[in-house]
């Protein structure tokens, strides 16, 4: 007698198998879909696979809280002037913050006029033009904000420099800023500056010139 099986019993075997093999898959779906659903709450992500650098974001009208806005603006022009007058022992972090590109934060948040004469200061040709072959570490300490007329602001710091013979020099200033707010904003703003705030000008009104231009 021959062990050999039928051919219709062993198509019947492997089709058990096969329906068996698939109901399993099913119940490990339904199983996962249950424990993804319901959602506790739903959110939303912006996804982009490579930079829009060219792309425009348009600001509708819209009513802000006065209060916050403020705040915000007073908070960006700190940031504006720690950016554009705060030195660091780095040359490659100080080059890349100067710079007149995307990664330059006062190239980003200025106007190019006042770009250009911030281009202008002896601190900025130092470190742009060629590593310095000095030291310096010159933090800023904010002593008051006032606001001017719209969108202007008086801004008082103290300005320490201490060079890598340990030798500090202290400096009172005061900046006359006044802002401008775009109509539209740049992608790469959306994080950084989503009211798309620039400075228009900067003006020194008391301390004998620009920080960058001290001796």
């Amino acid at each position: 007698m021959s062990d050999s099986i039928e051919p219709p019993v062993l198509l019947s075997r492997l089709m058990t198998f096969v329906f068996s093999a698939a109901l399993v898959v099913v119940i490990v779906l339904v199983v996962t879909l249950v424990k993804m659903y319901p959602l506790n709450k739903t959110q939303v992500f912006f996804l982009t696979t490579q930079p829009k650098n060219d792309l425009e974001i348009r600001l509708s009208s819209f009513s802000p809280d006065e209060e916050n806005i403020e705040i915000y603006k007073q908070a960006f022009i700190k940031e504006y002037i720690k950016a554009r007058n705060e030195i660091i022992p780095n040359a490659g972090v100080m080059q890349k913050k100067w710079s007149a590109s995307e990664d330059g934060t006062v190239y980003m948040w200025s106007t190019p006029q006042v770009y250009s004469d911030f281009a202008k200061t002896s601190m900025w040709t130092a470190y742009m033009n060629e590593v310095p072959d000095f030291e310096f570490h010159c933090p800023v300490e904010f002593t008051g904000i006032a606001p001017r007329t719209e969108n202007t602001y008086a801004v008082s710091f103290r300005y320490f420099c201490t060079n890598s013979d340990g030798q500090t020099t202290k400096k009172d200033y005061t900046i006359v800023l006044k802002l401008k707010l775009e109509n539209t904003i740049k992608w790469t703003d959306r994080l950084d500056n989503p009211l798309g705030i620039r400075v228009s000008q900067y003006s020194v009104e008391s301390g004998n010139g620009d920080p960058l231009d001290f001796k």
